[in-house]
């Protein structure tokens, strides 16, 4: 009991490293969220005026919303790497590595870190989707179905971000393969339409697309009366599969962008 405590302690604190960079920059949270802000305001109200987009017996703002959530997060967790490119450059990256704790906890700390940002971004979604009229749930169980889900998508996306910055190694070329990667994941999901309007080619490419998971669980959770199209059990249990597979291998290669 006790090695899991101070296995915990050490995520905790990897997590509060990160997450005190807010306090030197807090208008960072305010500038991301006019991403979503602006998707729902624009995109969303010119989309509703063409019929079929959204999934029978849904409008298009209450489909659009879990999808923006979720683009929001993505958004948010993807460019995670180039923080870690830069406290490699500074050393501090060095000082984890060098430190007691674990690189699991390291990388799961970070994960964590990535989390509470998005956590933002749903506050935000939230926000001005309720403002707009939209069916939103807010039974207790599906808001935390909602928070498991932002912490799997965010620790899922963010390791993912930080097994790129593994390899690439400099901020320049993470930022070009970071929007390369960012537009295929989104567009290539169910976020702003439904899986049945995509090409069967894309159709195919969505079914091994994590984004298309998080997306059907969350507009499930978000919003009344609304069941996933892929089901809840193959959602959670495909996202969890590639977020641990992600935390064991990039907690293998986080040493090698250290040296």
């Amino acid at each position: 009991m006790t090695r899991i405590a101070e296995f915990c302690e050490q995520v905790v604190a990897v997590a509060a490293a990160e997450l005190a960079k807010l306090r030197h920059d807090p208008l960072e949270l305010f500038s991301r969220a006019f991403q979503p802000v602006l998707w729902l305001l624009l995109f969303g109200e010119v989309m509703a005026q063409v019929r079929g987009i959204a999934e029978p017996g849904t409008n298009y703002l209450d489909f659009l919303a879990p999808g923006i959530l979720a683009q929001s997060m993505l958004f948010v967790a993807i460019f995670y790497g180039i923080a870690a490119i830069w406290e490699r450059d500074l050393g501090i990256l060095q000082r984890y590595l060098v430190s007691p704790a674990p690189r699991v906890a390291i990388v799961i700390g970070k994960a964590l870190a990535s989390t509470v940002r998005s956590l933002s971004q749903a506050v935000v979604v939230y926000a001005v989707a309720a403002i707009m009229g939209s069916a939103l749930s807010y039974n207790p169980w599906h808001l935390a179905g909602v928070l498991a889900l932002i912490a799997i998508g965010s620790a899922l996306f963010s390791t993912f971000s930080l097994a790129i910055a593994c390899i690439v190694k400099t901020r320049e070329r993470f930022m070009g393969i970071g929007q390369i990667l960012t537009m295929p994941i989104f567009f290539a999901s169910n976020a702003i339409y439904p899986i049945a309007l995509m090409p069967h080619w894309l159709q195919l490419v969505s079914h091994f697309n994590p984004l298309t998971y998080e997306v059907d669980a969350l507009r499930a959770l978000m919003l009344r009366d609304s069941l996933p199209v892929i089901g809840f059990a193959t959602d959670f249990a495909v996202l969890i599969a590639i977020t641990v597979a992600l935390v064991a291998a990039t907690a293998r290669m986080i040493s090698r962008m250290g040296a």
